[in-house]
């Protein structure tokens, strides 16, 4: 795969990717920041209450994707099944983002914070062979799976990504019925 398409679609027209560059860059700064300083902090496994009932820091391992699964599986499978599959979505996300008008704020938004947080994943499997989480969110013995930022942008951007196509598929069939829409 050449990365000569990407250059070009920059060079046209590069303050159109200033948004992307900076959303998908400070998201993978943060990632890799706060799984360094978690890694250096804590031993693995080990838990730090935060909000008693409510929140830890727990620094763990995760081999497989979100909510571990594929996590039993053989690392090479494992490996090159994840390392393609967040290739294939960063080219995805990058020709979507390409894709959506500048107008589209919320929308391109949108995209550099999934884009950001499948790139923090992919450095932590290429890295590590795993992915590093550590935000433990409880209530009682009932336990949400482990997380990251990574896993919070994705999940904020692709929350984002539905609501902003929603939104725009309502004006474009005429079915927002917002006063700003008739005005």
């Amino acid at each position: 795969m050449s990365l000569r398409p990407f250059l070009k679609e920059i060079a046209r027209e590069p303050s159109r990717y200033l948004l992307l560059a900076a959303v998908a860059g400070t998201v993978l700064l943060l990632d890799q920041v706060t799984k360094t300083m978690i890694q250096h902090a804590m031993q693995l496994r080990e838990s730090i209450s935060v909000v008693d009932g409510l929140f830890s820091l727990t620094y763990i391992r995760n081999t497989g994707a979100a909510f571990g699964l594929f996590a039993g599986r053989a690392d090479g499978l494992r490996m090159a099944f994840f390392g393609t599959v967040s290739v294939v979505a960063i080219v995805f996300l990058w020709t979507l983002f390409a894709r959506t008008p500048r107008e589209a704020w919320l929308g391109r938004l949108a995209i550099a914070l999934v884009m950001g947080g499948a790139m923090g994943n992919l450095v932590d499997r290429i890295r590590f062979g795993e992915v590093v989480d550590f935000l433990d969110f409880y209530i009682g013995r009932y336990h949400w799976p482990a997380f990251n930022v990574a896993d919070s942008c994705i999940s904020i951007g692709v929350a984002l990504m539905v609501w902003h196509f929603i939104r725009a598929d309502r004006r474009s069939d005429g079915s927002d019925r917002s006063p700003a829409a008739h005005a």
